[in-house]
């Protein structure tokens, strides 16, 4: 007989839901800082073309899908705690390192100054030679943070599954997934400032500390639900509620879950619709941010430390923030009100999300208005990106035992970085090929570079819905995976 509740339910999964937003927001800050510098200050310095930054992106996010493919099965062998630690040390000692850059390249090749550096003629043997060189001192340090900042989202999913139940894990994980966007909202109100003021140096810096405080909030704080003092029996019976061992008084009693193999997880069509959700959307969110900065800058002018350069990103963000922490209510609105599955409540959301990123085809028309409409346009697209994400995560603890969440999502988020190292690279030489083809190359009434932004907005505009309708077909329906 289940023994009755009298003592009040703690709260303290809401505490660890705010460490991985709060780890969550200072990777994507950690991540933007290049996006949010390189135009305006880094590529003066190092005569770096567009191509040049598609490289470093593209390869980044090469680095990073390689990463995720050990990442998953690293966090679920060393245990989300020590496992996080770990990952978020390697990414903070990487962003740190990207300040010395600079020096590196000035004294391999011989200047004394960046104002020698600068002083180079563009397009000479020499700007070349300082180009290629500092490409690489950022690709190496590219390379470290994007090992540390593949076990995030592994980490991170893995321990919403131990402290919330199926109905609450979309919205638990919209509120972490939510930091992406409030990181990319606060990296251009304080980045671009902070190079101006102090350097693009000191902007890798300061950004790249933060990860180690809260490395000892982590180390403080966390536990696993049964070993943690702070969670008490009914919060304990709430979190468990979906196993049959929600009641047991004994927090030693319990074995951990039998994990599945690494190369079995190939074998299940879960496992497809998961890596196919993740390649098809993750390059159009990474594109954006790494991108819009230098967008806003080429097309209209606006720099990325100007005031209007700064509002036109904030505000690209904020709307991403505000709207997209509500993707994690509406399939539990369908589970709870509608009574839906959790799977059918998430893909009946994924599908209305996917519709969002449709708006992406009005951004360049409208841009030719104001340039407030493509900030408002990419952000309600943004939106739907985070939260379309934040179920596509859940979709993982709906169908996949605790013990192997983290290796899927590793494997999905390796995927996810082979999209994004496409798009990203490939915009790259596309904008810079079609900047020197200039009226050559049209595309839907655009020239040039215009028209190349054109064409890879609608990409990103039809991505969502091809992968919404090939993860449907692969699983249809709710079919959760049990080990024997």
């Amino acid at each position: 007989m289940t023994p009755i509740q009298t003592t009040k339910m703690s709260n303290f999964r809401w505490v660890i839901c705010a460490l991985l937003f709060l780890a969550t927001t200072v990777n994507y800050m950690d991540r933007q800082v290049l996006s949010l510098t390189w135009k305006d200050f880094i590529a003066v310095d190092f005569h770096w073309t567009d191509a040049d930054y598609g490289f470093i992106t593209g390869m980044f996010s090469l680095f990073y899908a390689v990463a995720n493919l050990f990442a998953g099965k690293f966090i679920d062998w060393m245990g989300t705690k020590k496992g996080y630690l770990i990952a978020i040390f390697v990414w903070s000692t990487g962003a740190v390192m990207h300040a010395g850059c600079g020096w590196v390249a000035m004294n391999v090749e011989g200047y004394d100054s960046f104002e020698a550096l600068r002083a180079v003629q563009a397009g000479s043997d020499a700007a070349v030679a300082i180009a290629t060189i500092s490409v690489w001192l950022f690709l190496s340090c590219r390379l470290i943070l994007a090992v540390g900042e593949a076990g995030n989202f592994p980490a991170a999913i893995k321990a919403t599954a131990e402290y919330f139940p199926k109905k609450d894990r979309a919205f638990s994980t919209s509120i972490f997934n939510s930091g992406a966007s409030v990181g990319a909202l606060a990296a251009p109100a304080t980045i671009p400032l902070l190079a101006r003021a102090w350097g693009w140096e000191m902007a890798f810096i300061i950004i790249g500390v933060l990860g180690y405080v809260w490395m000892g909030l982590w180390m403080w704080l966390y536990e696993k639900p049964r070993q943690n003092k702070r969670v008490n029996q009914a919060e304990l019976n709430y979190i468990e509620q979906d196993s049959d061992i929600a009641d047991v008084q004994d927090r030693d009693a319990v074995k951990e879950e039998k994990a599945i193999p690494f190369f079995k997880c190939f074998t299940f069509k879960q496992t497809w619709a998961f890596l196919v959700g993740k390649f098809m959307t993750d390059g159009v969110w990474w594109f954006f941010l790494f991108w819009a900065p230098a967008y806003f800058s080429d097309q209209y002018g606006y720099t990325s430390d100007s005031t209007m350069g700064i509002l036109l990103i904030f505000t690209l963000y904020f709307i991403v923030t505000v709207l997209s922490i509500g993707g994690g209510y509406l399939p539990k609105y369908f589970v709870e009100k509608r009574g839906m599955n959790p799977y059918l409540g998430r893909m009946r959301a994924m599908l209305i999300f996917a519709c969002f990123p449709v708006l992406g085809l009005l951004a360049q028309p409208l841009g030719a208005y104001s340039a407030w409409w493509p900030a408002i346009l990419i952000g309600l697209l943004g939106a739907g990106h985070q939260a379309w994400s934040a179920n596509l995560f859940s979709t993982i603890g709906d169908m996949f035992p605790k013990s192997t969440i983290g290796t899927i999502v590793g494997l999905g988020t390796m995927t996810g970085g082979l999209g994004s190292m496409a798009i990203n690279m490939g915009s790259g030489n596309f904008f810079t090929w079609a900047a020197a083809q200039d009226a050559n190359f049209t595309f839907f009434g655009f020239e040039g570079k215009p028209a190349a932004y054109m064409v890879v907005f609608c990409i990103c505009a039809v991505a969502y819905l091809i992968g919404w309708c090939i993860m449907k077909t692969l699983v249809p329906k709710y079919k959760p995976i049990v080990v024997e």
